[in-house]
């Protein structure tokens, strides 16, 4: 078995070995699927493993096992990929280049503008389980760094805001643990941003030891 980059269905995963395994799968850089069929404690393992998918099953009914191996092949097997992969593209990464291209010529023009883009954690430590949208971080932070020398003789300032996993509902966070809070993290982006020194990285604590993890090492 190859140990990493699999799509990994784990049944009665709730608790004991199951949940284990299942964890241990998912740190080693696996897309971990769970399930049992206790809907609230799937619930309170997903939200506390960010990256952790869960279904609901109880494998002693012939039926539900029928639907829900269906369902799971259709949502994480079938040739959705592409399509996905390409929304993500156009969202993450056309979407800022286009805007950025329709506004600079006038930004340029004023004594003093910023155009501030939005990057992740996850452009520097990829997640296993969402590679496009990690590629996309990842080009907007290039994008970001060419820009800002660009621009370096207009009036334009380049900043990048790389916020770490935050209580949104991006990925299904609202809720997890290992999240920030969002007004505790828009609180030190506001703080940081009415300093004197303007940093050309809008970097909150939390996301510090991403951001810095290849060149520690780490």
């Amino acid at each position: 078995m190859n140990p990493t980059g699999n799509t990994v269905f784990v049944a009665g995963a709730t608790s004991g070995i199951g949940l284990g395994l299942a964890l241990r799968l998912h740190a080693a850089g696996n897309r971990v699927i769970i399930s049992g069929r206790r809907e609230d404690r799937l619930n309170q393992i997903v939200a506390e493993h960010l990256g952790i998918e869960s279904v609901v099953l109880d494998v002693t009914d012939p039926a539900a096992v029928q639907d829900v191996t269906a369902d799971l092949l259709r949502r994480f097997h079938s040739g959705g990929f592409l399509a996905t992969a390409e929304a993500t593209v156009a969202t993450n990464l056309l979407g800022p280049i286009r805007l950025v291209a329709a506004l600079t010529e006038h930004l340029a023009t004023r004594p003093r503008a910023t155009i501030m883009t939005v990057s992740s954690g996850l452009a520097f430590v990829p997640l296993p389980i969402a590679p496009t949208y990690n590629g996309t971080k990842a080009a907007v932070h290039s994008f970001t760094e060419s820009l800002r020398v660009q621009l370096a003789d207009t009036g334009v300032e380049v900043l990048e805001l790389i916020p770490p996993a935050v209580r949104t509902a991006l990925m299904g966070q609202e809720d997890s643990e290992t999240a920030m809070p969002l007004d505790a993290f828009l609180d030190e982006v506001m703080s940081i941003l009415g300093a004197g020194d303007q940093p050309d990285e809008i970097l909150v604590k939390a996301v510090e030891p991403v951001r810095f993890a290849e060149a520690r090492g780490e």
